[in-house]
């Protein structure tokens, strides 16, 4: 066995590290906690985010780059809020095929409500608004169809008798 040779005092480090003293100690822990203190975001980055300045970029320059909706909220209690519209509901008219304008023509001539309101007219009663306006629009779309369809209205044999009655009004006579 070979036994380890002996290092000569001469060749060994020449000095040790000295110990540090409790000052050097203590400003190495302050620097230590100062650069700990200020590590992170300053305060209020979270809201107001800085972002860096794109050279090329024009359209994107003014993007709020906080997240969420950017639509203003109503504060004041008397303030409805905007209901989203849906999509229109089809009524039963919409859903039965068209019909032909002899058919409609014959389903409004045949409509009791129509007839109602014609003789309430011809007895001198007087409409309610919503009533007047139904029978004008009825009334116009039976005149439509009647053009659609080539019917005319004896009005130049009735022309004579209207003017005659007329003439008896007139005139005072029955």
């Amino acid at each position: 066995m070979k036994q380890p040779t002996r290092v000569s005092l001469s060749n060994k480090p020449a000095v040790h590290a000295k110990r540090k003293t409790r000052d050097q100690v203590n400003t190495e822990a302050r620097d230590r906690k100062r650069d700990k203190k200020h590590r992170g975001n300053v305060a209020g980055s979270r809201a107001n985010p800085v972002t860096p300045e794109k050279k090329g970029g024009n359209g994107a320059k003014n993007k709020d780059p906080r997240i969420g909706s950017k639509k203003p909220v109503a504060l004041g209690g008397d303030v409805q809020p905007v209901k989203k519209r849906s999509k229109p509901v089809k009524s039963a008219e919409d859903q039965q095929p068209r019909l032909t304008p002899e058919e409609e023509l014959t389903t409004l001539e045949n409509d009791p409500r129509l007839d109602a309101l014609l003789d309430r007219l011809e007895d001198g009663e007087t409409l309610k608004a919503e009533d007047q306006a139904w029978l004008d629009q009825t009334l116009d779309r039976i005149d439509v169809l009647m053009e659609l369809l080539g019917i005319a209205l004896d009005d130049d044999v009735d022309d004579e008798e209207a003017e005659e009655d007329m003439y008896r009004l007139l005139k005072g006579g029955n």
